[in-house]
Order: structure tokens, then C-alpha cells, then sequence
């Protein structure tokens, strides 16, 4: 489909460039240093909400593989991202963050047997450069803990992004279905350690719960269920390279929304970064990458009113919250 390829390029962008609003959502309208009770709120309603919509659950593997890819890109990845956005100064954490690119082009060549190109690797380079002069402060020394937990969160998303690409979908399940079972699985896995870690949910006002309304079907349910349909359609590495746009949307939503100023390097490191997302797409008459699943012939012609999915087969079909999230 190289004719809808840019529309579909553009709508999996939307996902990065939604989570680039968290932050400012974050400060200003939900309470603060609860970071997994935020995640919690995220997540969880947002999967369930799906799970219902989609009525239909995993099937044999397939509840293995919804455990691992809930944890890499929602269970673990956003309490890590917390944990190094709590932890280190200013944007540090979304630094360390758009090595993702990076990181999955790596993890393609080892597990999709996808070889690095050049053309990759120097992009990914100078993204993670243009969006460090963006993010980056002066500061003291940076807190171990924090670098490890941003570095952590990084290679989690990734490894969930290529995995997500190497299993596919079952046949005949959607990425609804797909993106419900992982929010609820990620959300599950986040919520006792909310729990024992932050306490009782705090009292939320009307300007909390709309944040929290705001996150969830629109940062999370609707943002995730393109990302996921975008890893689907095209190539891992494609994907991983919108993520970017997620801390220089922050940027953008603080100078606009927040009156934070954006200093010509900053907007030079815009340009680098956003002409290096631009770069790693495919020109628009370009012949797509090979994927490891191919689209069935044909769907079932009904679905039950909440059934499990079917067979274990494979299907064409990313707070990334935005990794510029922090307190």
C-alpha cells in the first residue's frame, strides 16, 4: 500500500505526539508524586475499556506472549519511566529515551534477522543528539538509580516493540483486541505495586479527573491503539523512529501552553531531530520492507459477543507515555 503509507506513517505519529502532552497535563492538573498511581490510571481503564470493546480474550500462547509484551511495553516500561523522570534533572530521562531508535534497530537485526542500515543508524544518531540539545539542562551529577531506570525503560519499550512485530496478531484479532490485552495486562501487573509503593488512591478534583480522563482515552486507549496498529503495518524500526516527536511535542506544549522559552539551540535541535524522524521513513514510492507475518486470506464472518481468539496464527496488524514525562 505505498499510496496510503504516508497517512499511516502520519497517524502512528499521533501516538508519540499525544504522550508529548503528558507532561504538561502531569504538572498541571493531577496531583503530584503519585507517578504509579498516574501509570495505573493510564493503563488500566484504558485496556479494560478496549478488552470490552474488542470481546475478545487470548488463547492459549497467545496469554503467554500478552504477560510479556504488557510487562515490556506497559508494565515495566512506565513505572521505570517514572521512576528516571522522578530521579534525574530536568530532561534527562527523555535523553537517555530517544536512544530507542537505536536500541530497536539493534534488537531488529538479532531478533527479526532485519540488517541495521546505514541509513538507520546514522538517523537514529542524529535524533538522539537534536532531541538532547532540546531536553538537556545544566546539572550536577546524575543519580545512578535514574540512569538505570531510563535506560531500563528504554530497552523495555524497544524489546516490546520488535516482539510485538516478530509475534504478530492471532488470526482474525485486531489491534483493539491486541492493544486491550496489553494495557490490561500491564495495568494489572502495575497496580499492587502502586498500592504498596504510593498507598490509597489520594482525593481527586474535577481538574484531576479530567487529566486522568485525558490520559486514558486519549494518551493511552486511542495513542496506543495506533502505535500498535503502526508496528503492525510497518517496520519496527520506521515506528520507533516517530518516537522522538514525543519530547520535542513537549517542548512545543511548554513554550505554547506554559510560557517556557525555546532557546535557538533547543530549536535547532528540533530540526535535527524532526528531519531525522523524516529521514528514517521510506520515500513514498518506496518498496516496503519484508514483515514476519502476513495478513490471512479472509476473517471470520461473525464474532461472538466475548470469545477468545483463535489460532496461534500471524497478521499484519510505543508515555512511550512520551519519554520527555516528568514531574
Amino acid at each position: 500500500m505505498p499510496a496510503n503509507r504516508p497517512v499511516l506513517i502520519a497517524l502512528t505519529a499521533l501516538a508519540p505526539v499525544s504522550w508529548g502532552t503528558t507532561y504538561a497535563v502531569t504538572t498541571e492538573f493531577l496531583p503530584p508524586d503519585r507517578p504509579l498511581f498516574t501509570a495505573l490510571m493510564r493503563a488500566l481503564p484504558a485496556g479494560l475499556l478496549l478488552l470490552a470493546l474488542a470481546r475478545v480474550l487470548p488463547r492459549g500462547a497467545w496469554w503467554g506472549k500478552v504477560a510479556v509484551l504488557g510487562a515490556l511495553n506497559i508494565g515495566m516500561f512506565l513505572p521505570l519511566l517514572f521512576l528516571a523522570a522522578y530521579r534525574l534533572p530536568g530532561g534527562t530521562a527523555a535523553a537517555v529515551g530517544s536512544a530507542g531508535p537505536l536500541c530497536v534497530v539493534a534488537l531488529s537485526a538479532l531478533l527479526l534477522g532485519q540488517r541495521p542500515a546505514a541509513r538507520s543508524v546514522l538517523a537514529g544518531v542524529v535524533a538522539a543528539f537534536g532531541v538532547s540539545l532540546v531536553v538537556l539542562r545544566a546539572a550536577g551529577a546524575l543519580d545512578t538509580l535514574g540512569l538505570l531506570a531510563a535506560l531500563a525503560s528504554t530497552v523495555s519499550m524497544s524489546a516490546g516493540v520488535v516482539l510485538t512485530q516478530r509475534w504478530g496478531r492471532p488470526e482474525g484479532v485486531g489491534p483493539l483486541a491486541l492493544t486491550g490485552w496489553q494495557l490490561t495486562a500491564g495495568g494489572l501487573l502495575i497496580a499492587p505495586v502502586a498500592f504498596l509503593a504510593e498507598g490509597p488512591p489520594p482525593a481527586l478534583d474535577g481538574a484531576a479527573v479530567g487529566g486522568y480522563l485525558y490520559l486514558a482515552l486519549a494518551g493511552t486507549a486511542v495513542a496506543y491503539w495506533l502505535w500498535f496498529r503502526g508496528i503492525g503495518r510497518l517496520t519496527a524500526t520506521q515506528v520507533t523512529f516517530l518516537g522522538p516527536l514525543s519530547p520535542l511535542t513537549a517542548a512545543v506544549v511548554g513554550w505554547a501552553a506554559l510560557g517556557e522559552a525555546l532557546t535557538p539551540v533547543q530549536m535547532a535541535g528540533m530540526a535535527l531531530a524532526f528531519g531525522a524522524t523524516l529521514a528514517a521513513q521510506p520515500a513514498p514510492g518506496a518498496k516496503a520492507a519484508a514483515r514476519p507475518s502476513a495478513r490471512p486470506s479472509a476473517r471470520p464472518s461473525a464474532r461472538p459477543s466475548f470469545s477468545s481468539a483463535s489460532k496461534n496464527g500471524r497478521k499484519d496488524s510505543m508515555d512511550l507515555t512520551g519519554p520527555a514525562l516528568r514531574r
